[in-house]
């Protein structure tokens, strides 16, 4: 195993039996070498990648510490991942947002107090009528995400926060070409919005899961197209 590999092992298992917890510091780097027996260099090529994926942060004149943990922050990684996938690979994203979304949605049925489902209404009522696909996108991001908060599980609502980037492309690449869309996703929407403050969740699953299947269904669909050879 490479020595910066075995160097993340090191610190991650200090982490993970408790010697070091969310907002410790690390301890110097000469002693943290010497207590671990690794160089200096390959704990700082170490301290490097765990800063990427938000696990460790430097702060300059201060020392190495320890983050928060969160999901939300760990998981910041996982989009960066997602960023990197082909257009055409957006469709195994969309996939597993058909598993989770519907999930987030009945839990929210159940468990979102009544203040924040009142702004998911006030969210519906901020579209203006002919809105541009940039204007619908949005609100449709802001509107599965207060559905995703209300779910009362941080995990699940990064999960899907990380999946936004390419399934936003999809969303906007739709609105412009598909005749409908804008109509179809404002109805949906509201049924949703319905059955989450009717505590209806069964039905609230089955509005978010025909909701997200459409926009896969389409877009499988259109990428079929693509792929149809030419006529002569």
């Amino acid at each position: 195993m490479p020595v910066t590999d075995v160097a993340i092992d090191k610190i991650k298992d200090m982490i993970i039996s408790g010697e070091l917890a969310p907002g410790d510091r690390l301890p110097k780097e000469a002693e943290l070498a010497q207590r671990l027996g690794l160089s200096r260099s390959s704990l700082r090529e170490a301290v490097k990648a765990l800063c990427l994926i938000r696990v460790l942060d430097v702060r300059q004149g201060d020392g190495t510490y320890v983050t928060s943990l969160e999901p939300n922050l760990l998981l910041d990684a996982m989009t960066f991942v997602v960023d990197f996938h082909r257009d055409d690979t957006v469709l195994d994203f969309l996939a597993v947002r058909r598993i989770l979304e519907p999930a987030a949605t009945a839990m929210a049925a159940l468990h979102m107090s009544e203040e924040d489902i009142a702004e998911l209404g006030e969210l519906l009522n901020e579209l203006a009528d002919s809105p541009t696909v940039e204007a619908l996108v949005a609100n449709d991001l802001q509107f599965h995400r207060k559905i995703a908060d209300g779910s009362g599980n941080p995990v699940l609502c990064s999960l899907l926060d990380s999946l936004s980037g390419p399934t936003a492309r999809a969303r906007i690449w739709r609105g412009l070409t598909q005749e409908g869309a804008v109509a179809r996703t404002r109805e949906q929407h509201t049924a949703i919005y319905e059955a989450i403050a009717a505590r209806e969740p069964e039905l609230a699953r089955s509005w978010a899961t025909v909701h997200v299947a459409g926009v896969e269904q389409w877009l499988r669909n259109a990428l079929g197209s693509a792929d149809e050879p030419v006529e002569p």
